[in-house]
């Protein structure tokens, strides 16, 4: 790659029309994004000496690099950097790699007195991989990297944020700096990714969470504990009622577990020795219990306690499969660091599911639950996801169970997605360390990924807490368990859906419907007659009775995103009917005009019952 010539102005690229690649999709760009970060660490230790540096990683949408500096990086600062980066560019240094003993590389870093570095030697296998920038700057690193800092396009790359980090992702340790960046093979790809994120950013579920008035966080209440407006409320229970059908319908049994249990359950599930450092700490049951790990905790899943449910009676196999389902809060003890509105937050609510079925039950039963979780998406609009296979890494120890035992588990799974005819990709390393999963991993508009829906084949917890239903042949048989949740983190799911719909919900899913708005205290009387009709088709209504001009009352229903306005003036109250402004799902409001009540009343009704929008188009206009 060659440096820019020409205009300094950025090239406008036509939307849609670029391309930006993941990183784990690009070698080139994992190159460009690894020595940019490198370049950056290079550029602030030249502008600020006292900073030592950590690590600094590719991400996927570009890089970061954590820093101990004295003194907090500003944007000021970031412009500075970015400009002694460009120097460092343009002068096309040498990338070399070198492979020193370890004792050498003590002694190197030592000499630059960068204790960070010693605490990561600590972790690295031999041989000992250091990247050098010139003869100017070097890290332990293992690569890869471009050949000269010369590769790095200098219009293609931008500082974007500081934030806060721990070290080691730890509390209790030094809290540092972190830069984020992104970087690019043109400045067409750079363009156009602003473009994407500043549309993202419009989108923010954080924003408009808070100017829709549906959520808020408190500092009373603590980071990552999201409180529900009543309009939030609503919204909720709405996606929760739309599931409770749905589950009904496919023969789902409704439960209700407590928010906290005892360590010796999680102990027996295995959670407590391989998932405790996300869990919050132990409730001691009383004082003679205090350190001794016999206390309560806060739970972290569902399953525990719906395999207790299960396991009360011994079942027959007749009553297989047997699905307990449970919109069920969890916690996890998220580092404050990594906590971002309501998609990474320390209490959620779980769309959870265990099915317990025999072995010949299982394959039909994972295919229902995945038609479930597809329609669901459907149902949802959601369309931008695509399917992962989360299997174990068979080097780590962090899975319990034996290779057996997960071989088939991950079989299963496979077959399945294969029936189905999915498009899927393996992710080695991410099963849960009970067993496997089927992931659907959402794709927001600024290409990040989420994980929302999930289903997973157990046949570890069945073992480990010794179920059995009596088979037809009279034996004690063990079952199976199928973990699913279609929604998975219910706030996770708002907070997508919120960026999706850039607020502008479909009319079902809408927490206020309908907003009436009365011109004159005198039309007040028939705005609440209509109010109370409507309601008793279950349609969320408001009625505007601020006192405001017609044209402020329709400005704040418009900022509110209300899919159905209604005015109400001396004609309306006459003719008993409403002068409607309609927006249906991805489209601009539509001033409809006067539609006779009744006809208002049956067909928006119909749309709320069957979750369809109410179409202007087949109203009759007086």
């Amino acid at each position: 790659m060659s440096e820019a010539k020409g205009s300094d102005q950025a090239p406008e690229p036509v939307a849609g029309k670029i391309h930006l690649p993941r990183t784990s999709e690009s070698e080139t760009l994992k190159k460009i994004r690894h020595t940019t970060s490198h370049i950056m660490a290079m550029a602030v230790q030249r502008l600020f000496p006292n900073a030592q540096v950590t690590i600094g990683p590719w991400i996927e949408q570009g890089f970061y690099y954590d820093f101990d500096s004295p003194e907090p990086f500003t944007d000021k600062d970031l412009k500075a950097i970015k400009k002694e980066m460009i120097k460092i560019i343009k002068k096309k240094l040498p990338i070399e790699r070198q492979v020193v003993s370890r004792e050498e590389a003590v002694r190197r870093i030592k000499d630059i007195n960068e204790p960070y570095k010693l605490e990561i030697l600590e972790d690295l296998d031999d041989p000992i991989s250091i990247y050098s920038l010139g003869d100017e700057w070097w890290d332990l690193c293992a690569g890869p990297h471009v050949e000269t800092t010369g590769d790095i396009h200098p219009k293609a790359f931008d500082l974007e944020s500081v934030a806060g980090a721990y070290w080691r992702g730890d509390e209790t340790k030094a809290q540092l700096q972190r830069i984020y960046g992104t970087a690019w093979e043109t400045p067409e790809q750079l363009v156009e990714y602003k473009r994407r994120r500043e549309e993202a950013m419009k989108r923010d579920h954080r924003k408009l969470g808070k100017e829709l008035d549906l959520f808020l966080f408190a500092d009373p209440v603590g980071p990552g504990l999201p409180l529900w407006t009543p309009k939030g409320t609503m919204l909720r229970s709405t996606l929760e009622d739309f599931l409770k059908q749905e589950q009904v319908k496919r023969g789902y049994l409704p439960v209700v577990t407590p928010h906290i249990g005892r360590v010796d359950l999680f102990k027996i599930s295995g959670h407590w020795q391989n998932y405790k450092e996300d869990m919050f700490p132990m409730m001691a049951e009383n004082d003679t219990a205090r350190g001794a790990e016999q206390g309560f905790t806060l739970k972290p899943m569902n399953c525990p306690f719906h395999i207790q449910i299960f396991k009360n009676t011994l079942r027959s196999y007749r009553e297989l499969p047997m699905r307990l389902a449970e919109f069920g809060t969890v916690y996890r003890y998220e580092q404050s660091g990594e906590l971002g509105g309501l998609t990474r937050v320390r209490g959620f609510t779980v769309d959870d599911s265990h099915l317990f079925v025999t072995p010949d039950q299982l394959e039909q039963e994972f295919l229902d639950v995945v038609d479930l979780i597809l329609s669901v998406f459907n149902s949802l609009q959601l369309k931008n996801f695509k399917a992962r296979l989360s299997f174990r890494d068979p080097e780590s120890d962090k899975y319990i169970g034996g290779d057996e035992v997960w071989n088939k588990a991950e079989a299963a799974i496979q077959n399945a997605a294969e029936t189905l005819g999915m498009e899927y990709f393996v992710g080695i390393g991410e099963a849960a360390f009970y067993g496997p999963k089927l992931d659907f991993i959402f794709q927001d508009a600024l290409e990040r990924e989420w994980q929302l829906g999930t289903v997973q084949v157990d046949y570890n917890l069945p073992e480990r807490f010794e179920l059995e239903y009596m088979a037809q042949d009279g034996t004690r048989q063990r079952p199976v368990m199928i973990h699913r949740a279609p929604f998975g983190s219910l706030e996770r799911l708002i907070g997508i859906l919120i960026e999706e719909y850039a607020g502008n919900f479909p009319l079902w899913l809408a927490p206020e419907q309908v907003r009436l708005l009365p011109i004159r205290e005198e039309h007040l009387a028939y705005a609440q007659d209509v109010a109370v009709k409507l309601r008793s088709l279950s349609a969320r209504v408001h009625v505007d009775n601020s006192g405001n001009n017609i044209n402020k009352m329709i400005r704040t229903a418009e900022k509110s995103k209300i899919p159905v306005v209604a005015i109400i003036g001396d004609q309306e109250v006459e003719n008993q009917s409403l002068s409607l402004r309609v927006r249906s799902t991805g489209k601009s409001t539509q001033e409809v005009g006067a539609v006779a009540l009744a006809e208002i009343v049956k067909k928006l009704g119909e749309a709320i019952a069957q979750r369809t929008d109410f179409d202007p188009a087949n109203l009759t206009v007086l």
